[in-house]
């Protein structure tokens, strides 16, 4: 999902609290952060979510919703006791377990539920919640989580589900932890007749039920991450495509309001089939094409809800601000070729919902590499000059205000810099590496090797360290866990120009490209210090022993790094 911070920085506007869901400084952390955030509690960790069976009623009229959910699970440890989450302002109705009710608390949102006998470790077991009550309605989808309850243009009742961050017990229970993908899923969705929804998967079965309502059965065959499962009503009409991909041929589908169809059929077809060739090429093959891709219209901007990404774009190029209509978000013009919310949401197909990582804290993994998606595909079709301006115009959007890597264990993301400082850091490790089809087969190594996986900080950086041949653990320290950017010292001593690093953490080792004006970049590496405190100010300087070089005539490629500069 694409944050509100960018289109407000590039807008003017001052406030940086517009983001509910997202983004937002916390001074202290409750039990109720813990409760929801703790990945690692026994009371979680004890089973494994192999298969989830929501069956949700709409009462649109009265925005209420009524249902259960089945959980499948295999248990990880002897045990009696389990926490699922749902938000305290639905009520769960009961537990069942082997046709019994069983006993449950709450704690905020929190729910504990105590089985009658030991679950053994390995046994596969099941039980089913069913609950109701009016959900947290959205405002401002996707900036803060809920359910939309609006009409569309022709006062038709139209409802869509948003809740990244703030979790998907919002509206239904589940064990709410990215850490832990359900395996497959069927959604059930129960809507007044003459309307249709649109979820995640295929499709299976449309039933009449005979009581004013018509049931919509849709399968997820591969992992899903909780806040990715959605529900989407509306008089929806349908069209579909296809693309020869990567595996094979890969179904396209839209759901779209009837009104929008011709504008829909424009802009989807001259974006889509692009976006998925570029991304392809870079990430690797479309990860879901058992469950097929979707498009789906929605009331809000958009969101990356795996094989069923919705959109609200209004058929535009450029990033949807009001009245202005599509804007460039880097300034450069590059980004009014092609649909914001295309390229974006469905870059998080790979990033974000074929990689996921384990805690919230790690959300840059998710954003970063996305919005670094937009460059590339820029990249893919005007060149790489065209790529790399797009990413430096996005420089404009970051704040340095926080690290990006939040703190872990409390259901808290870092700061919103994740998205424009992270596609700025990835694509400063790509000059760093100096090998373009190298920098490729890391990409598509990460969604090779942490396929349909949860991951965690060490996996994504270690692994690019790795395959690079370069130690860039300290570089991204520097630029992830804090929220200071590296100095470089230009200074002369003796006759001789040198330069070195200040201001970093403990052994800060970023190559950097250094030339004489109008000359060739030649890569220089000074060391920062060993030391036990978190912040080194020194390091071992390199001499720059370029040709005729001054301190004047030197330049640093301050165009692909993201460094202060400065000469003595």
């Amino acid at each position: 999902m694409k944050l509100n911070r960018f289109l407000l920085l590039f807008l003017g506007i001052i406030s940086l609290n517009a983001h509910a869901q997202l983004g937002q400084p916390k001074a202290a952390f409750t039990k109720a952060d813990t409760l929801r955030g703790n990945i690692n509690s026994p009371l979680r960790t004890c089973y494994d979510i192999n298969y989830y069976h929501l069956d949700v009623k709409f009462d649109i009229d009265h925005k209420f919703i009524s249902g259960s959910n089945l959980f499948k699970f295999t248990a990880t440890q002897d045990f009696t006791k389990l926490q699922f989450d749902l938000f305290s302002n639905l009520k769960v109705e009961k537990v069942v377990y082997k046709g019994q009710e069983v006993p449950f608390t709450r704690e905020f949102n929190a729910v504990f539920v105590t089985f009658p006998q030991t679950i053994t470790k390995g046994s596969r077991d099941e039980f089913t919640v069913y609950y109701s009550g009016n959900p947290t309605e959205a405002v401002n989808a996707p900036w803060d989580g809920g359910i939309v309850f609006t009409t569309d243009s022709v006062g038709k009742p139209w409802v869509a589900t948003a809740c990244q961050g703030i979790g998907a017990s919002i509206w239904w229970p589940n064990k709410d932890q990215q850490a832990d993908e359900v395996d497959s899923a069927l959604i059930s969705i129960t809507v007044p007749k003459g309307l249709k929804d649109a979820s995640n998967g295929r499709l299976r079965k449309v039933t009449d039920l005979k009581d004013g309502y018509t049931r919509f059965d849709w399968f997820v065959a591969n992992p899903i991450n909780n806040y990715d499962i959605e529900a989407n009503i509306g008089d929806y009409t349908h069209f579909n495509d296809s693309y020869d991909g990567e595996k094979g041929k890969l179904t396209v589908d839209y759901w779209v309001l009837p009104y929008d169809l011709q504008k829909a059929k424009k802009q989807f077809g001259e974006n889509v089939k692009r976006m998925l060739k570029s991304h392809e090429h870079w990430f690797g093959p479309y990860p879901f094409y058992e469950d097929g891709y979707k498009l789906i219209e929605t009331p809000y901007l958009g969101m990356e809800h795996q094989s069923g990404t919705t959109y609200g774009n209004h058929f535009v190029n450029g990033y949807y601000a009001g009245k202005r209509g599509g804007i460039d978000l880097s300034n450069t013009g590059w980004g009014l070729k092609w649909d914001y919310i295309i390229i974006h949401e469905s870059g998080h197909e790979w990033f974000g919902n074929n990689i996921t990582s384990k805690d919230l804290g790690d959300m840059w993994i998710h954003e970063s590499f996305t919005d670094y998606s937009e460059s590339l595909f820029v990249e893919s079709y005007y060149g790489k000059q065209a790529g790399q301006e797009y990413t430096h115009g996005q420089r404009m959007g970051i704040a340095n205000d926080r690290p990006i890597v939040g703190p872990y264990g409390v259901n808290k993301e870092g700061s919103e810099d994740m998205y424009a400082k992270g596609a700025v850091i990835l694509n400063m490790i790509r000059t760093i590496i100096n090998d373009d089809e190298k920098w490729r087969q890391i990409l598509r190594g990460l969604n090779k090797n942490f396929y349909h996986q949860t991951v965690t900080y060490n996996d994504i950086t270690g692994y690019i360290s790795k395959e690079s041949g370069i130690d860039l653990s300290a570089v991204f320290d520097q630029y992830l866990r804090t929220a200071s950017l590296p100095v470089l010292n230009i200074y002369q001593s003796n006759g001789k120009i040198y330069c070195m690093w200040t201001g970093c953490v403990p052994n800060f080792n970023m190559p950097v490209r250094i030339r004489v004006k109008g000359g060739e970049y030649k890569f220089f590496t000074p060391t920062s210090s060993n030391h036990n405190g978190p912040v080194s100010s020194r390091s071992r300087p390199a001499e720059i022993d370029l040709p005729g070089a001054n301190i004047d005539n030197i330049e640093v490629d301050t165009f692909n790094y993201y460094i202060g500069v400065l000469k003595n």
